[in-house]
């Protein structure tokens, strides 16, 4: 199996503990050219060498009109990594293209895209956290931290992190899978939705797959998490078994909804860079 827990999969820090360096603002950094996150819409900006995408090193291309001031986040194989955002209307002069985070064909590898999901998470906290949700004065860094404090009211504000949850509903041989109507034709995922008010994450397990698919569940059991920058979420993966009810798909969220067993599978599973896919391949597919 490609990711052995779920620890190691893209998007958490266990993928670039052995070349990154986190930084915060205030940390005192080299002053030297270094490696780039161009961040264009929900695409990173790559050198393109013959198929092989690498990130862009030494100063910041000529042709970038920034939409943001760089930040440094911290360093790379023990360079400085800055992070800026360019209009998606931008021209891309070969060898530079805008490769999505959810190309349907994984061409980003997994060290990519956790720096660049870290970058995307990063910029949009920096990106909406320029004034105070309590009295509208402005905020300013903490030192060396992410965090923010009011210069009118003195409240301090901190990352939005959302948790989420995803579930696998088993019923015998058979487990539940979803499908939204804006995904590519034939995929199918897993339930999943953010945690509510007064809610445990077993709780919104519960909540999710009965409103969403009309089933009763049991037996829920955490199997592993993801952080998924895209914007700031973090989804708590879960399995749990079949307790009863037949399927009514909410259709304010969902296109369809059924049973699959191993021999009869949908035409296209979520993303190998995603909690979903790991969480099919260790618990259906045996892959674990």
């Amino acid at each position: 199996m490609r990711y052995p827990e779920a620890v190691n999969l893209p998007f958490n820090g266990e993928i670039v503990k052995d070349g990154y360096v986190p930084a915060r603002p205030g940390d005192k950094l080299p002053d030297a050219p270094g490696y780039w996150i161009i961040l264009q819409g929900n695409a990173m900006v790559v050198h393109d060498d013959g198929g092989r995408l690498t990130l862009h090193e030494g100063p910041l291309p000529p042709w970038a009109e920034l939409q943001d001031e760089p930040l440094c986040f911290g360093l790379w194989q023990g360079k400085p990594i800055h992070a800026v955002t360019v209009a998606k209307a931008q021209t891309l002069p070969a060898p530079f293209i805008a490769e999505p985070f959810n190309a349907v064909e994984e061409r980003l590898d997994d060290r990519l895209l956790t720096l660049g999901g870290l970058a995307h998470q990063i910029l949009h906290w920096e990106r909406h956290s320029a004034l105070c949700s309590r009295c509208g004065g402005t905020l300013v860094s903490i030192p060396h931290g992410w965090g923010k404090r009011c210069t009118g009211c003195g409240h301090d504000h901190y990352p939005h992190i959302h948790p989420c949850i995803i579930v696998l509903v088993k019923r015998g041989n058979e487990f539940l899978l979803t499908r939204k109507s804006v995904w590519p034709a034939g995929r199918y995922s897993l339930v999943a939705g953010f945690l509510d008010f007064g809610e445990s994450l077993e709780e919104c397990v519960q909540r999710e797959v009965k409103e969403e698919t009309g089933i009763e569940v049991r037996n829920i059991r955490y199997v592993g998490s993801q952080n998924w920058p895209f914007p700031s979420q973090l989804m708590a993966g879960f399995i749990a078994e079949y307790a009863g009810g037949e399927i009514a798909v909410d259709h304010e969220e969902l296109e369809d909804a059924r049973w699959f067993c191993v021999n009869a599978m949908p035409a296209s599973l979520p993303a190998e860079r995603s909690i979903a896919r790991w969480i099919i391949d260790s618990y259906v597919l045996g892959k674990s």
